[in-house]
């Protein structure tokens, strides 16, 4: 993805991304509209208005899931806005929490200010292409 569109990415965000995990579980329908409940979960790419969920069911863009954290079983609802990705039977989605006062704090960290996202995305960033870099081999840079 060229810098433009990572940062026209980032200006989207209302919060900076931490890479940071977390289980949960989920409840809702799938792409079949079963309905599921408790169904483990990963989130990963943690912001404070949602993340990306990683789990082993279809699920159905634009759908509204009940997610619980692993930790101290709070709830929130949540939308699913995009398929991010699926292979090997694991489904990865954006999510983004709806708003109500089991959001203000969900995962249980603080995240950065709005004002020192740009920096920690400018960080993330050259951290990535620094790591992406030392992964390509030097005839090939």
């Amino acid at each position: 993805m060229s810098t433009v569109g990572v940062n026209r990415l980032q200006l989207k965000r209302r919060s900076a991304r931490l890479p940071l995990k977390a289980h949960v579980r989920l409840a809702g329908q799938d792409h079949q509209r079963g309905t599921f409940t408790l169904l483990p979960a990963r989130a990963t790419g943690l912001n404070r208005h949602g993340a990306a969920i990683q789990v082993g069911r279809e699920l159905l863009v634009g759908s509204i899931l009940l997610v619980r954290h692993g930790r101290g079983g709070t709830e929130t609802p949540a939308r699913v806005v995009t398929q991010v990705r699926s292979a090997q039977g694991i489904f990865t989605y954006g999510v983004e929490f709806l708003e109500s006062d089991a959001t203000k704090d969900f995962w249980g960290i603080a995240f950065p200010s709005v004002e020192s996202r740009g920096a920690t995305g400018q960080v993330a960033e050259q951290s990535g292409i620094a790591r992406r870099r030392r992964d390509i081999p030097s005839h090939q840079r």
